[in-house]
């Protein structure tokens, strides 16, 4: 199954894709002189009249503050940059782990990414690290989250396919399986069960509990179980 975005502007891009869920990756097809922003090493192939560039935040802008701060989200430190020629061309793009990939077009609002999700976007978009990230201190998932903000188009990956979660009063996710969030929704952590020792015997811990109106983007598999599960059949190194 495929999904494609076919719109070709100064801050949309044409994204298609291929093989999802589970082996998902993206072609861009870029009309000349167009370019998108990408996190570095996620580039499979592309077109020999397309130019990268690298910098530590966008291409005109580069800060090594930026970059650090990118870093402790669980992005790379690096982001590039593709620039088509005068024949425009293409990039594929894949994902860390196995799994799905979103695209979505932000018209100036805001969404809140996982570390580590975040694939490519347009130059007009925003990346940083939110400070609503704080709130997950304590969580076991992770430190940091990324606000992702501007007009234009974002690809995220997941560990698994993407669900949407149409929030409307409260939900409540698991904080491995979340992938991203409109800013729109308010969230806090608490715990899976009536109590705390129901919470750790389940192996949940702590879930995070949204308000308002908005979408949640889930992932079928969780990183940290899975490195749990995987870790123990590793053989130590000698």
């Amino acid at each position: 199954m495929e999904s494609l975005i076919t719109d070709i502007t100064s801050n949309k891009l044409n994204v298609t894709l291929k093989m999802r869920p589970g082996s998902t990756a993206a072609e861009i097809s870029l009309a000349p002189g167009q370019e998108f922003t990408a996190e570095a090493g996620a580039m499979i192939a592309m077109s020999p009249s397309v130019h990268m560039t690298t910098t530590t935040h966008k291409k005109s802008s580069g800060g090594i503050i930026k970059g650090l701060k990118r870093m402790l989200g669980g992005e790379s430190f690096f982001l590039n940059h593709y620039t088509a020629g005068n024949q425009g061309g293409t990039v594929w793009l894949g994902a860390t782990h196995a799994g799905d990939m979103l695209v979505k077009e932000l018209n100036g609002e805001g969404i809140i990414v996982q570390g580590g999700s975040y694939v490519a976007s347009t130059p007009d978009i925003d990346i940083d690290m939110s400070w609503q990230g704080f709130k997950s201190l304590i969580s076991k998932e992770g430190l940091f989250w990324l606000g992702i903000r501007g007009k234009g188009t974002v690809v995220v990956n997941s560990f698994g396919a993407i669900y949407p979660i149409q929030v409307n009063g409260e939900y409540i996710v698991d904080t491995g399986h979340i992938v991203a969030f409109e800013e729109s929704l308010n969230f806090s952590l608490t715990k899976a069960g009536k109590s705390w020792i129901s919470s750790i015997l389940g192996g949940e811990g702590l879930v995070c509990k949204f308000k308002g109106q908005g979408t949640v983007w889930i992932q079928s598999h969780n990183t940290t179980s899975f490195g749990n599960i995987l870790g123990v059949k590793l053989k130590p190194r000698k």
